[in-house]
């Protein structure tokens, strides 16, 4: 497994186009964790954090911590910035304050990412544990 010292990283997310496609299937589907249970990384940051693609990864803030799979951003170079795509697995880690917009804070939240051998929770997994919480 990874490194299991912990990188300081800037969280952004946002909608892509592998996420909207996968909800033709519904949100319960692997297809849809595939494309939104997931973080992009810089390939420099996946070596410091000794991962590879499909490695799990616990990205936590001030307010709360997610499960989700590395894969190697597209969109690089942009060390110590993470992408998680908007969805569940990434409103457990968002600012829940809209300043009074009605929408949560979604970029540039200061995060922290680490190698887990925790595995990515599903739809129905992530609801129970909300709701036992």
């Amino acid at each position: 497994m990874g490194n299991q010292e912990p990188l300081e990283v800037i969280l952004i997310t946002g909608r892509t186009i592998e996420q909207g496609c996968s909800l033709e299937g519904g949100k319960m589907t692997d297809e849809f964790i595939k494309a939104a249970g997931i973080c992009e990384l810089d390939p420099e940051d996946m070596k410091k954090l000794k991962i590879k693609p499909g490695d799990k990864l616990k990205v936590k803030t001030n307010f709360g911590e997610v499960v989700v799979s590395a894969i190697k951003s597209p969109h690089e170079p942009h060390p110590g910035i993470i992408f998680i795509p908007m969805g569940l697995w990434a409103s457990q880690v968002m600012d829940p304050n809209s300043d009074n917009t009605g929408m949560p804070t979604m970029k540039g939240l200061k995060a922290t990412v680490a190698a887990t051998e925790e595995e990515v929770l599903d739809v129905k997994a992530i609801l129970e544990k909300i709701r036992e919480s």
